[in-house]
């Protein structure tokens, strides 16, 4: 794959990256991740809108906003096809914009539900959940999210710090195991594991896969509230918690 990542300005790119968008989560009409509108009007305001190209083919797209602080807000990244790298590139593109506008953070929210993006984020990346979000924008109405609530971890990626994983403590004991039961644990670090495909999991079956979420919410989010802090993520699907 020939990879180039460049800004999109032009309404016809927006619009090709509106359709990825559709093509990705699949939302109801009328319910876009990002409105074209709103797209156009962050492109001409001079904030963050790229499209990653095989070639002449789209096949991502990310959208931010400049936020409080010398922070990027990364609100919508999406592709076409995982495990190809157009992920971790647009968020390297991001990255170096950001630093030659002097922008020291850059921020975005995921369901800390779906273990692949917590990897992707805490391992590969090094960014750091600061927030669990309870319900965080509502019903979504679209096919990746639709019967859940919409609970998020706020991640933020330091970019005067160098990219990738860091050591974390050893000896942790468990709150949450890979069944989503909880655990008693008396540790100072702790781990807190994820479903291993929690969107497969709705799918198959949704009942179980709803327990999930009061159940991250209880354990992750209430860690987060007394102070707790995510430290890393691990190679089996947990996250890391040194308590507060």
């Amino acid at each position: 794959m020939s990879l180039s990542i460049r800004e999109l300005r032009e309404i016809h790119d927006l619009q090709r990256v509106a359709d990825l968008f559709d093509e990705v989560w699949k939302p109801e009409p009328g319910n876009p991740p990002v409105p074209l509108d709103l797209m156009v009007a962050f492109a001409h305001a001079g904030c963050y809108v790229a499209g990653a190209f095989d070639g002449q083919e789209l096949v991502g797209a990310s959208v931010g906003f400049l936020g409080a602080g010398a922070s990027l807000h990364s609100h919508v990244t999406g592709v076409r096809a995982a495990g190809r790298g157009v992920g971790y590139a647009l968020k390297r593109h991001q990255r170096e914009w950001c630093l030659e506008r002097g922008l020291e953070t850059i921020k975005w929210t995921f369901d800390p539900l779906v273990r692949r993006n917590a990897h992707f984020n805490l391992t590969k990346l090094g960014a750091r959940p600061e927030e669990y979000l309870e319900d965080f924008y509502g019903e979504l109405r679209d096919e990746l999210n639709a019967g859940d609530r919409s609970d998020r971890l706020l991640a933020v990626w330091r970019l005067t710090e160098e990219a990738g994983a860091r050591p974390v403590p050893g000896g942790a004991g468990v709150v949450l195991d890979e069944d989503g039961r909880a655990h008693e644990a008396d540790t100072p670090v702790v781990l807190v594991a994820t479903p291993r495909d929690i969107e497969a999991l709705r799918r198959r079956e949704p009942e179980r896969a709803r327990a999930w979420r009061p159940a991250m919410r209880q354990a992750l989010g209430g860690l987060m509230a007394t102070g707790g802090k995510v430290v890393g993520f691990t190679d089996a699907g947990d996250y890391v918690v040194v308590r507060g």
